[in-house]
């Protein structure tokens, strides 16, 4: 501290002349980056002891990957509704909501990243991702999933959500969320819906509610994971459903949708589906929503 003093003082001094010393300039912008720094790991810390202390959180996370975020843009064209995040979270001030993943590498979730993405068109996201030590490793498109590195990442509280998404052996997908009395919910169908509610609300209407519902299940539970009878069934209703109208619930894109189109693209090439579904399919794709998710399964 004297000797900084010290070359503020020459500084000050040097100003008057009309002139900046060089090794003074160098001393601010050597102190600009240690601050950086600090800063940085202050953020990685508390990053790491907000999923320690989130129920049930695992405590042997080994490799950090990139930090990133990604700016709200204009209000999302594709969803028409709108969530207060105080009004289904909980009013929090100051504090970051986080919401922590477990998910096997060997079966990425891709409704949640596509999710992910219309996140961070609504609210500002700290996106991290991380590998366990269960996982011996992860495609590096995988480390890369959520998107660049943010220059303020290191400043938690200049975001609204933590999407926090780590790479382990697990049989079933999991999340956590930071309050304390929530119970783990399991399945990414049961994921899915938690964070589109976080996008729009559910259609008021119980009836296109349960619709979407049902949709959900069947994209999960009979495209993704049933017998080559079962996914030829399920193209053969979602060629009808699309026959009638352009979405398969009501006149936008829902999260019906979003499951579907990707178990469907999981589920085999596009070319051997029905022509209402290529279609359907076709305007998914034109939404823009899909591109880097659908990357991973190349």
């Amino acid at each position: 501290m004297p000797m900084y003093q010290g070359n503020r003082c020459a500084s000050e001094h040097a100003l008057q002349n009309g002139e900046v010393d060089p090794a003074v300039k160098a001393l601010e912008a050597r102190q600009d980056e240690i601050m950086r720094k600090l800063y940085e790991l202050k953020a990685a810390v508390e990053g790491l002891a907000k999923t320690v202390t989130t129920p049930d959180a695992d405590l042997d996370l080994t490799v950090s990957s990139s930090l990133s975020s990604h700016s709200p843009s204009s209000s999302c064209s594709v969803l028409q509704g709108t969530a207060d995040l105080n009004a289904l979270l909980g009013q929090d001030l100051g504090a970051l909501r986080d919401i922590v993943i477990n998910a096997n590498p060997a079966q990425p979730p891709l409704t949640l990243l596509v999710l992910h993405g219309l996140l961070c068109q609504r609210y500002r996201v700290l996106s991290t991702v991380h590998i366990h030590s269960s996982v011996s490793s992860v495609p590096p498109q995988l480390l890369s999933c959520l998107g660049p590195r943010h220059a303020d990442s290191y400043i938690r509280q200049r975001f609204q959500l933590g999407f926090t998404l780590i790479w382990k052996d697990v049989p079933k997908l999991q999340m956590k969320f930071s309050v304390q009395n929530m119970c783990p919910i399991e399945g990414e169908a049961n994921v899915a819906r938690f964070l589109f509610r976080l996008l729009a609300p559910y259609p008021s209407d119980p009836a296109l509610a349960t619709l979407v519902d049902s949709w959900v299940d069947t994209a999960f539970f009979q495209l993704a994971e049933g017998s080559a009878k079962e996914r030829a069934a399920v193209l053969r209703a979602l060629n009808a459903a699309l026959g009638r109208g352009s979405w398969l619930v009501g006149s936008e894109l829902s999260l019906a949708d979003i499951a579907c189109y990707c178990c469907v693209l999981r589920s085999g090439p596009a070319s051997s589906t029905p022509a209402n579904v290529q279609r359907w399919l076709k305007s998914c794709d034109n939404l823009g929503l899909f591109g880097p998710t659908m990357a991973l399964l190349q």
